[in-house]
């Protein structure tokens, strides 16, 4: 068996680093990326979309949160946590005719905040790791939810283009 290389960033619940804990992830997933769990594509939705529609689309998939994108740029602006999402109606601090943007947890750019890259080849403890506030994925407090990127889409757009006959 090979030795994993763990590297500790954040606040541990070990007195060793945390190297321990990564440890055990990384003998538990054995070498397992992101892209093993064969996730399905993000489903998104629109600031201006009404809760109620958000909700449904978010039901019939089967996603407990949704990302939130700009209509202009198709930016990730924030996201929807679907449970929160039905607690808010059932206080009646929502209602599902509201618009998205007045229960979306917005993405807080430039304010120094660290956001972590998770992508298809990290690894599975890392991700844990990126969860749970430990390791190289750590980002200073524990995390329920991650955006994966998929930095092959833009060798998947060079590709098409090459494929594609010019227009002349």
């Amino acid at each position: 068996m090979s030795q994993v290389q763990t590297k500790v960033n954040g606040p541990t619940p070990q007195g060793d680093g945390g190297h321990a804990l990564l440890d055990s992830w990384a003998r538990k997933y054995r070498g397992a990326t992101v892209a093993d769990l064969d996730l399905p594509p993000a489903l998104s939705t629109l600031p201006t979309t009404s809760l109620g529609e958000a909700m449904l689309s978010a039901s019939s998939h089967d996603y407990s949160h949704l990302t939130v994108l700009s209509e202009s740029t198709r930016s990730l602006l924030g996201y929807l946590t679907i449970s929160k999402l039905k607690a808010l109606f059932d206080s009646k601090q929502l209602d599902p005719s509201d618009a998205v943007e007045k229960a979306m947890i917005k993405f807080q750019r430039g304010s120094g905040k660290k956001y972590q890259v998770i992508n298809m080849e990290t690894e599975l403890f890392e991700l844990e790791g990126f969860f749970e506030n430990v390791g190289p994925c750590a980002t200073g407090s524990k995390q329920d939810f991650a955006v994966v990127t998929d930095g092959g889409r833009k060798h998947d757009l060079d590709e098409f283009v090459k494929r594609r006959p010019s227009i002349s």
